[in-house]
C-alpha cells in the first residue's frame, strides 16, 4: 500500500493508497476514513461501493460522510468502480468497462483478465486493509446505485462476513433491466442462469438476510424505472424480511441526495456494528 494523500478530517484521517493487484492485474485506488478513534485501537469498518462512472473519490468528496462517521467512531472504505489503466479493456459507453465494473466476476473476453471486481471487494481488498490498518473484523456494507447492487448482492452472498446492509438508489433487479443485462451478458455471457447470483431480487427470494435492510431511494430518481425499488420492496413483503425502502419525496439520483440520507445510514450501520 503506498500512500497518496493524506487530509485531517473531523479530527480523523482521509487517506487515498494505492497498491498493485493480483486480482485485476492492475493498480487499484482506494481511499480510507478513519475517525479518531483509531489513533487509540481498532475500529469497525463501513465499506461504500460507487455507482457508474465513479471512482474512489467521488463519495469521498461529496457524501459527506467524514463526520457522521467520526461521530460514530466507525471507518469507511471507498473502493474504486473498477480496474483501470493502459491494458485493461474498455468500451466507449459510460455504462460498460472502466467505471462500471458492476461488482462481478468476468467471464467473458475481453473482461476476464481484469474485471474481477467481486473476488477484489470481498477477497483481496479486505486482506490488504486489515493486515496494515487498525480495523476491526467487523463490516458493514453500502453503496449507491451499481455500488447499492453490489452492496446486497454481495452481502446477502456472504453473511457471515457483514453484520450490515444498506442501499442508496441500488439497481435491485438489474436480470430483468437495462442497466444489468447489457452489463451481465457482456462480462458474464448469455446464459441468464449465471446472472442471478448478481441480482438481489433474486438473492433475497432465494436466500433472505440475517438482519434488517435499509434501503433509500428518491421518489424524483431519474433512473427509477432502471433501478426497480419495487421488485426488491416485493420481494421483502413475500418473504416477510425485516427492513425498511423508503422512498423519499422530491429526491432524484445525485450526490445532493446521498449525502442528506449519509447521516442516517452511517449512524444505522454504527448500531449494528458497535
Amino acid at each position: 500500500m503506498e500512500l497518496v494523500s493524506e487530509n485531517r478530517s473531523f479530527d480523523g484521517k482521509q487517506l487515498v493508497f494505492k497498491h498493485p493487484s493480483n486480482t485485476t492485474g492492475c493498480e487499484m485506488t482506494f481511499a480510507v476514513y478513519l475517525p479518531p478513534e483509531a489513533e487509540d485501537g481498532k475500529v469497525p469498518v463501513l465499506w461504500y461501493l460507487s455507482g457508474l462512472t465513479c471512482t474512489h473519490e467521488n463519495a469521498m468528496t461529496k457524501g459527506g460522510f467524514q463526520e457522521h462517521a467520526a461521530r460514530n467512531g466507525i471507518a469507511i472504505i471507498f473502493p474504486d468502480t473498477s480496474p483501470r489503466g493502459e491494458g485493461v479493456a474498455d468500451d466507449d459507453a459510460y455504462d460498460l468497462g472502466q467505471g462500471a465494473g458492476f461488482y462481478v466476476n468476468a467471464t467473458r473476453d475481453p473482461w476476464k483478465p481484469h474485471f474481477r471486481m467481486y473476488d477484489y471487494i470481498t477477497q483481496e481488498l479486505p486482506s490488504l486493509v486489515m493486515d496494515h490498518l487498525p480495523l476491526e473484523d467487523r463490516h458493514g456494507i453500502t453503496g449507491h446505485s451499481m455500488g447499492g447492487h453490489g452492496a446486497l448482492t454481495i452481502a446477502l452472498r456472504n453473511p457471515e462476513r457483514y453484520d450490515s446492509v444498506s442501499a442508496f438508489a441500488p439497481i435491485t433487479h438489474p436480470t430483468q433491466s437495462d442497466w444489468g443485462r447489457k452489463q451481465l451478458s457482456a462480462y458474464l455471457g448469455d446464459d441468464e442462469g449465471n446472472w442471478s447470483q448478481h441480482d438481489s431480487t433474486l438473492l433475497l427470494d432465494e436466500l433472505g438476510w440475517k438482519n434488517d435492510i435499509l434501503v433509500d431511494q428518491g421518489a424524483s430518481d431519474q433512473f427509477l424505472d432502471l433501478l426497480k425499488p419495487e421488485a426488491l420492496a416485493a420481494a421483502m413483503a413475500k418473504r416477510r424480511q425485516p427492513g425498511q425502502v423508503r422512498m423519499q419525496k422530491g429526491y432524484d439520483h445525485s450526490y445532493y441526495f446521498v449525502s442528506t440520507f449519509a447521516a442516517d445510514h452511517v449512524e444505522w450501520h454504527a448500531e449494528r456494528l458497535l
